[in-house]
């Protein structure tokens, strides 16, 4: 067992939310922001895997306990709590949510053979060189690629600006991906801007962008900087087409925000709740009733993490009595081949740990997010 330290003890009582449906259950961590600016991430996510427990559990034979931990956004707060979550005696982590976190969980995790499966960490520093280490996200590569290729395919804007987080391994990463592939699909990007983790006056950013003749800015970053550059755009009359990718899901949560600030907002996701096929209105129907809101990207992805670790842990045949350790081996086999249907579509997976699925390009429109196609 890994020992103690002072921060993990700290940490320990900060958030811990166990569910399980029997005593005899395989034991699964999370970590993630619980709290703090990034909160809408690590709480939708927890939603969606609560939701999927509560019916793995139900359906009877695998049963499930999850204990979630609050890292707040921080990466040596996230270890803190993945030590924790060792202690615990967890056999495997559905997280982490957010991305520089898992980095250094991903760490961690490796040394100790401990199976991770990330729902929303899409960098491939996550995945790299870990063959423990599985994502449910899109990578930053698949997402900057395929937002340029959207773009270009339909025609979206003749002047595109750029505002990014060069702070922040996420946002970086989509850039220069989307960078790379917008040259070589002749994209004229006319402005690019960066920005700071405090910043919190994008004047300067907006200005660039409206000045340069940007009727297309795309915003490869959270959701709480795209609320501010939405509010500030608004109060210099520009108003261009906004296109983000999964990390600006979750503005329509923001508490106080004008979401008509975001009528028109562009984003590819691996989710789309206006869908219709039977699997996601399900999942739709049941945490519009469970919290109130329509689920975001972040909560399908943590709802469909929790399935294809069900559907991995009994091909492999983990039971609660596994050890990590083994377990570990067992699950990273038992993805070489899984298949799974989700509500963010059909996923398999690569032996780098990388998922492959299709995304979906959606918008906002009354405050809601519709599909496009």
């Amino acid at each position: 067992m890994k020992k103690w330290t002072t921060a993990a003890l700290a940490l320990a009582m900060t958030m811990t939310v166990s569910l399980a449906a029997a005593d005899n259950a395989i034991k699964i961590g999370l970590i993630g922001p619980m709290t703090g600016p990034a909160a809408d991430y690590g709480t939708s996510v927890a939603n969606g895997e609560m939701i999927a427990i509560e019916e793995v559990n139900q359906m009877g034979g695998l049963q499930f306990e999850l204990n979630m931990q609050d890292d707040e956004h921080d990466p040596e707060k996230s270890v803190n709590a993945y030590n924790t979550l060792w202690d615990w005696g967890a056999q495997v982590i559905a997280g982490t949510v957010t991305t520089s976190p898992c980095v250094a969980v991903a760490a961690e995790a490796y040394n100790d053979r401990m199976f991770m499966l990330t729902p929303s960490a899409s960098a491939l520093d996550v995945i790299a060189n870990k063959d423990n280490v599985y994502q449910v996200c899109f990578t930053d590569p698949a997402l900057g690629g395929a937002a340029a290729q959207y773009m270009y395919d339909h025609q979206l804007g003749e002047k595109i600006a750029v505002i990014y987080n060069n702070a922040d391994v996420y946002s970086t990463s989509v850039y220069q991906n989307f960078e790379a592939r917008a040259q070589e699909l002749g994209l004229n990007i006319v402005a690019v801007s960066t920005f700071m983790d405090d910043t919190t006056d994008f004047s300067v950013q907006v200005t660039a962008a409206k000045q340069a003749g940007a009727d297309l800015v795309f915003l490869p970053i959270y959701y709480t900087p795209a609320s501010m550059i939405l509010q500030q755009a608004a109060g210099m009359a520009y108003q261009p087409t906004f296109f983000g990718v999964d990390g600006l899901d979750g503005i329509l949560s923001i508490e106080g925000f004008d979401t008509a600030m975001a009528e028109g907002v562009m984003l590819l996701t691996p989710f789309s709740p206006d869908a219709q096929n039977e699997k996601t209105q399900n999942f739709v129907k049941k945490y519009v009733a469970k919290y109130g809101v329509v689920p975001s990207q972040f909560a399908a992805d943590g709802y469909d993490a929790i399935y294809a670790l069900a559907a991995a842990c009994q091909q492999a045949g983990v039971t609660p009595d596994t050890p990590a350790e083994e377990a570990c081996e067992m699950l990273i086999e038992a993805f070489q081949t899984l298949q799974v249907d989700g509500a963010t579509g059909l996923m398999t997976w690569k032996s780098t740990g990388e998922v492959t699925k299709n995304p979906t390009a959606v918008v906002i429109r009354d405050g809601a997010y519709v599909g496009i196609e």
